[in-house]
């Protein structure tokens, strides 16, 4: 008996033993190396408003975003992101950092593509600060208290396309070389709300048009300067949104006095005496090119002196160099021209020509505003031939009835009726008219004398009559030529003739009743 419950107990305490190790199996395992208080979902590792002091010794090797921000973080440690090979975003934004040291990315993944190092305390960069950021895409500095930038401090930077440096500090920027910047991918460059006063006119004329459409450079104290107004004011009017979406913040201090701020766009009169010749040769302008579908297109690189390499931007923003784009369609040529054997309304835009070498000043840009049409259809021969003919044989059978079925000649005084035949036009009454009425009554039939020297002789008489409403000087009739009458049949002619025009008619001729 007693082994009997010696033998239940044991397979009860097995069976607990048991129940405990599946229940365990059941609860979730926090990731590996996950921080304390931090959230590891997947690839994203979250640390944000934890009141972090310093960077988390242990951190997930597969994250891929990291997100530090709203902590208190002053220093990052050199060679701190070896362990994320993974790494695509970093956010470091609203932290204390003041400095960020060299070698503090050194370590950093291949794959990093953004880093946001806004709203924290840092004064300067220096020339190494980033290095180990080659295909940095997008850098937030925004919102801090840097003053100074130095003369490389984005060398390494050569992918870099967005980079906000707005609401620092910044009194200067060099916008010769970008403090060693790569302008072949650079699409927007924020220096807004800075303290920059020095600005070279000529330097940011040479800037290319899809970069100079991203350059912002309002709330700034720029100088009230002509060449610098006429150049945003043609940034302005060609549409550049950097320019116009912000054109009422563009403003320029015409005396080194905060309070003498004026717009550049709203206050005119301050620039009236501005000669626009000196902004002429600041920007070249873009070479308009028209080309149909189909046709081939070659663009060369102009400049000033040879250049030692040359690149191309496409309309669609891709970096275009030997041997050319990626689906083939554009060749970069050993000469650095660039060629399209087949042109497709896909290439239609601004293509940006980069050079630099030795020999030139600066780095040069060219631009060709390339405008793609299809072609336009011929005209069909056959249709033009056939309606030409069609006209001309219109045209000669109308001649044709002007021609040979002329009108009845006996009918030329039907001149409110259809002339369908002679006699029956001749049957017609006439209903006198009151012209005709007046002519009537002052009838005469004269004569020309054989001996007349301005007059030959005829056998052909006259009708005339009175026009209306000029009666002659002393009573006497003003006469006009009328119609044709035959003097053989005089018998049809009847004379009316009221008592002044008889007495005064009866003087000069025959009066026939």
């Amino acid at each position: 008996m007693a082994r009997l419950v010696l033998q239940s107990t044991l397979l009860c305490l097995l069976r607990i033993t048991l129940g405990t190790q599946d229940s365990d199996s059941f609860l979730p395992h926090e990731p590996h190396n996950c921080p304390h208080k931090c959230v590891c979902a997947a690839d994203l590792l979250d640390c944000a408003g934890l009141g972090l002091r310093e960077v988390p010794v242990t951190l997930p090797a597969a994250a891929a975003d990291l997100d530090l921000s709203h902590n208190g973080l002053q220093r990052l440690p050199p060679g701190w992101l070896a362990p994320l090979s993974r790494l695509r975003a970093l956010h470091l934004n609203h932290n204390e950092l003041e400095a960020l040291g060299r070698g503090v990315f050194t370590n950093a993944s291949a794959g990093l593509r953004l880093l946001d190092l806004s709203s924290n305390a840092l004064r300067a960069l220096g020339r190494h600060d980033l290095d180990g950021l080659g295909a940095l895409e997008t850098l937030f500095l925004f919102n801090n208290h840097l003053a100074h930038l130095d003369e490389r401090a984005f060398h390494h930077l050569g992918t870099l396309s967005r980079l906000y440096l707005g609401c620092n500090e910044l009194s200067s920027f060099s916008f010769n070389h970008l403090h060693g910047l790569g302008a072949a991918h650079l699409r927007i460059l924020d220096l807004s709300s800075n303290h920059i006063e020095r600005t070279p006119v000529p330097d940011l004329a040479a800037l290319p048009a899809f970069l100079k459409n991203g350059l912002y450079l309002h709330n700034n104290p720029l100088p009230c300067d002509c060449r610098l107004y006429h150049l945003l004011r043609r940034w302005h009017q060609r549409g550049l949104s950097a320019v116009s979406d912000f054109a009422r913040e563009y403003t320029c201090q015409a005396f080194k006095v905060p309070a003498s701020r004026v717009r550049f766009f709203a206050h005119s009169r301050v620039f009236e005496n501005c000669s626009v010749a000196l902004a002429q040769d600041l920007e070249r302008p873009e070479e308009q090119l028209h080309v149909q579908v189909g046709r081939s297109l070659r663009l060369h690189c102009n400049t000033s002196a040879p250049a030692l390499r040359v690149a191309w931007v496409s309309p669609q923003h891709e970096l275009l160099v030997a041997p050319g784009s990626r689906n083939g369609s554009i060749a970069v040529l050993a000469d650095g021209s660039l060629a399209i054997r087949s042109v497709q309304p896909w290439h239609e835009g601004v293509f940006v020509c980069l050079a630099t070498g030795p020999r030139l000043p600066h780095n040069q840009t060219h631009e060709y505003n390339v405008s793609v049409a299809f072609p336009h259809p011929e005209p069909n021969a056959f249709n033009t031939g056939f309606t030409t003919l069609l006209g001309c044989a219109v045209g000669l059978t109308l001649v044709l009835l002007y021609l040979f079925a002329p009108p009845c000649p006996g009918c030329r005084r039907c001149y409110l009726r259809t002339c369908r035949c002679c006699h029956r036009c001749r049957r017609w009454p006439q209903t006198p008219s009151p012209l005709r009425e007046l002519s009537a009554q002052s009838s005469v039939l004269s004569t020309t004398p054989p001996d007349a020297p301005s007059r030959k002789a005829s056998v052909h008489k006259h009708v005339v009559f009175l026009e209306p409403g000029r009666r002659g000087l002393n009573g006497r009739v003003q006469l006009a030529v009328a119609e044709d009458f035959d003097l053989y049949n005089p018998s049809g002619l009847r004379l009316k003739a009221g008592s002044e025009s008889t007495s005064s008619t009866a003087s000069e001729g025959l009066v026939m009743t």
